[in-house]
């Protein structure tokens, strides 16, 4: 089955971030859009390590290991940029002075229920870091991650079964198979991936699933 790679992810979620949005990218997947924003577009990246007006990845050899992101990845500061402290940092993600935050996520729930943090096994480290904050704070929560586990199971459930980042919190959601939005009717499927027929797509998935008209 085709499916999108994660950087055609990555870039399908920047295409869908407007002209003057501050925006939160979360560790893991999400700090791929950084690098497909449209150098158009004036978008604010914020880091919740201390950063506004994050840039993309440094070149090879170029990286500054004072300047990174929440991840601990090296990243580059645009002109006009802007270091603060940490608890600054949370106060505007808590205060909802963000427009948008990208999460990854291990399940999404069809209420737009999301658990990214952990996944309740023994031998799991839990790392929540800012996502809670974040999933309530934000005006719009963006889930971008694989359709399905490695063991193919869906990762969009009628319930979460790991622990909650937060409750309705999702508003869309990008997969490397579709884009769709969690909406009060219920999940609407705005794209899918060419070849993949809706009936298929909703297979994979296992909940109630509408396809948006076109």
């Amino acid at each position: 089955m085709k499916r999108f790679s994660r950087d055609q992810i990555a870039a399908r979620v920047a295409k869908d971030i407007p002209e003057g949005a501050y925006v939160n990218l979360g560790i893991g997947l999400p700090t791929m859009v950084a690098n497909h924003l449209p150098k158009e577009r004036e978008i604010f990246l914020h880091s919740e390590n201390g950063l506004l007006g994050m840039g993309p990845a440094p070149a090879p050899g170029e990286e500054d290991e004072d300047l990174i992101n929440a991840g601990k990845q090296p990243v580059t500061l645009l002109t006009g940029g802007a270091y603060f402290h940490h608890a600054d940092s949370f106060a505007m993600m808590r205060g909802g002075h963000l427009d948008i935050c990208v999460l990854g996520a291990f399940q999404v729930s069809a209420k737009g229920d999301l658990a990214n943090w952990h996944t309740g096994a023994p031998d799991a480290i839990p790392a929540v870091g800012g996502a809670m904050d974040l999933a309530v704070g934000a005006k719009q929560v963006f889930v971008m991650m694989e359709h399905q586990t490695k063991t193919g199971e869906s990762k969009i459930v009628a319930a979460c079964t790991y622990p909650l980042t937060g409750i309705g919190c999702v508003n869309r959601i990008f997969t490397d198979l579709a884009v769709i939005d969690v909406t009060p009717q219920g999940l609407l499927v705005r794209e899918i991936i060419d070849e993949l027929p809706f009936e298929e797509l909703q297979r994979i998935t296992g909940v109630p699933l509408t396809l948006a008209p076109l």
